[in-house]
């Protein structure tokens, strides 16, 4: 047995003959040398690995193609960046793990122009000196909100944070039981109010608060009354809260700020377009609150920001906080919010243009036609691995919103023949770009909802190939 160990090792080419082999010598006109070496040795390290557990014992798999086309395998792996393009086929149109919101079309065309050159980001073009980097959004969000003052961080946990931090440091906020979430990351609100140095006050029970139990606890320490959406669970059943207009008279009476916790801010009225009613930015504002926050990249469709609205005083001490350059944005963030931002001044523009407002307002009737394109790319498999039909199904808004709506929708079932669910997700799962569907009662499932216009060719083609497999 160490004999024949022996002989395999000695058959493992040397590093010289893979260099000198056509597909290699090819391959370094696209990857650079050094690349090349280090997936030359981890294909070699694993072959002598495999070689002594006994796992290898067939010669030909050390032939000097098989070998080469193996590095060229793992050279591609290498060179493949971590962050790449993706295909959300399970439904849930704000996804926070596949990276929540889309960037409209129109907006990304402005990315070129503007990131590949210097711009005037911190710069006042009439007056010839330093500005605010702020003045690019600012003006746009007090337009489409009539909020008096308006400033972004880098995410709405951000937000949160500063605006404690700058207005209730070392003093009590006071906030129900029932509005303590936990967003995605294990972040939550208690945790962030301690990292704030704020005391933060609790009141009233997990299902039921009343304004009374806010008047209670009001006293000279009190700097805030906080207002926090439970956009991502909803109490049903025997409940009650304290209305926005009800906490903003008390805290009027008192002297004391409100401020409501948005989490995920939207600029449209979801009514309108037959879903659940969920309070816009500007309802909440006109109800006096005098600050809120909220994520600019779940229902408002724009990239990773927490925005900060409300009254000037206010907005200006949280401006000045030192914390404020910690938790700025960048040119791109700002350059896809404004130009995210401009589309919603006509809102039929925003809904067809924005895609998180286009896939959360798309009707059955659309969804169930692009079922059918899919399908018909598809064409008929002949194969015994599994069976593809379309069925009705439900996707969810995602991102911490309406998490009791389910949209109808149309899905592709691929129904288990030789191969399991879990194979075929985890086949998808290792396509180029990565298909992610989902799993349900044993069957995969692909939401033509969250699947693009332009993406369903390369869905159809990777359906097509996974029926022919034979390597998975």
């Amino acid at each position: 047995m160490v004999y024949e160990k022996d002989r395999l090792f000695q058959k493992i080419p040397k590093v010289d003959r893979l260099l000198e082999t056509e597909a290699i010598t090819s391959a370094l006109k696209a990857y650079p040398k050094a690349l090349m070496m280090k997936a030359i040795h981890e294909v070699l390290d694993y072959l002598r690995s495999a070689i002594k557990k006994g796992s290898l014992d067939d010669k030909d798999k050390l032939a000097l193609d098989v070998v080469s086309a193996q590095v060229i395998r793992r050279v591609e792996e290498l060179d493949r960046p971590s962050l790449r393009p993706v295909i959300n086929a399970t439904g849930v149109v704000v996804h926070t793990n596949l990276g929540r919101s889309l960037m409209a079309e129109s907006v990304l065309d402005k990315f070129r122009p503007l990131s590949g050159r210097y711009t005037n980001l911190e710069y006042n073009l009439e007056e010839g000196r330093r500005g605010s980097r702020y003045v690019h959004v600012q003006e746009i969000l007090k337009e489409l909100t009539g909020a008096e003052d308006a400033m972004v961080v880098n995410n709405n946990a951000a937000a949160v944070l500063i605006c404690l931090d700058t207005l209730a440091k070392g003093r009590e906020v006071v906030v129900s039981r029932g509005q303590l979430v936990e967003i995605g990351g294990s972040f939550r609100i208690p945790e962030v109010m301690r990292k704030s140095g704020a005391k933060m006050v609790e009141v009233g029970t997990t299902n039921k608060t009343h304004l009374r139990d806010y008047e209670e606890v009001i006293g000279p320490d009190t700097a805030m009354l906080l207002k926090v959406h439970c956009s991502n669970f909803q109490i049903v059943g025997f409940t009650e809260d304290v209305e926005t207009a009800d906490l903003v008279s008390l805290g009027r009476r008192y002297g004391i700020p409100v401020m409501e916790d948005l989490g995920s801010g939207c600029f449209v009225d979801f009514s309108k377009y037959g879903l659940t009613k969920e309070p816009t930015v500007q309802e909440v504002l006109a109800q006096g609150v005098d600050l809120v926050s909220f994520s600019g990249d779940k229902l408002l469709g724009g990239p990773q920001a927490g925005i900060i609205l409300g009254r000037k005083q206010l907005v200006e001490a949280v401006r000045k906080n030192q914390l404020n350059r910690a938790l700025r944005i960048d040119k791109l963030t700002l350059l896809a919010l404004e130009h995210t931002l401009r589309l919603y001044r006509d809102e039929k523009v925003a809904v067809r243009e924005i895609p998180t407002l286009r896939m959360i307002c798309q009707s059955y009737q659309e969804l169930r036609r692009k079922a059918q394109r899919l399908l018909r790319r598809i064409g008929r498999l002949n194969t015994d691995r599994f069976s593809v039909s379309v069925s009705d199904g439900g996707s969810k808004v995602g991102g911490g919103a309406l998490p009791l709506l389910e949209l109808p929708t149309r899905v592709l079932c691929l129904q288990p023949g030789e191969l399991t669910a879990h194979e075929m997700e985890r086949w998808l799962r290792a396509y180029q770009p990565p298909i992610i569907g989902r799993v349900e009662k044993d069957i995969l499932i692909l939401d033509v909802r969250t699947i693009q216009e332009d993406e369903l060719g390369t869905v159809a083609k990777a359906v097509q190939e996974l029926a022919g497999k034979r390597d998975l």
